[in-house]
């Protein structure tokens, strides 16, 4: 059966550029990188911080761009207009919820509470069967290396189970994000 649209990538990511570079880069590269795959951006729609970052590179480079965002943060996030589909939704639970239903994919980059709240609801949906999509997190800096320390911690205290570890990859830069994510749209 022939897709409805290209292979989708959501992408959660900081509506700040945070203290290094190297995350504004990386951002730049995986939106760059989608667009030339012929991968869509799904992402919340935000033109602030990595968001704004990731999104401007794939439009530029051409590519598709989904943008969902709630009505209260389009003032804040700036909500950007020249995607290829914009939707906007009452509420943050709705937000999240379009976003992973319109994906193949989840990465997550570097990003705050947000970030962290998107990500870990995408990892307990696949943790309950509700969707078998990959989650990618890209370790940009080793920026995650806290966060994985934590899940450790979780699994070794018994609080999950070591399955937890296989609800998620984490790939070290934007090359190697990009080439999984080839792999995994086959």
């Amino acid at each position: 059966m022939a897709r409805a649209h290209p292979y989708s990538v959501c992408v959660y990511c900081g509506s700040r550029y945070g203290a290094r570079e190297g995350y504004r880069l990386a951002a730049e590269a995986v939106g760059r990188g989608l667009a030339s795959r012929g991968m869509r951006l799904v992402y919340g729609a935000g033109d602030v911080g990595l968001m704004g970052e990731v999104a401007r590179a794939a439009g530029e480079a051409g590519g598709q761009t989904f943008g969902v965002i709630p009505r209260h943060l389009e003032a804040l996030e700036v909500g950007r207009r020249d995607l290829t589909s914009y939707v906007v939704t009452e509420t943050m639970h709705e937000r999240k919820k379009v976003m992973l239903m319109n994906s193949d994919a989840v990465v997550a980059l570097p990003g705050g509470a947000g970030t962290l709240d998107e990500l870990f609801e995408a990892l307990t949906w696949r943790q309950l069967g509700l969707h078998d999509k990959p989650v990618l997190l890209l370790d940009t800096e080793g920026y995650w290396a806290p966060l994985l320390a934590l899940i450790d911690h979780v699994v070794a205290e018994g609080m999950a189970g070591e399955s937890f570890h296989r609800l998620y990859e984490t790939v070290p830069d934007a090359t190697a994000l990009l080439a999984r994510l080839e792999e995994l749209a086959g």
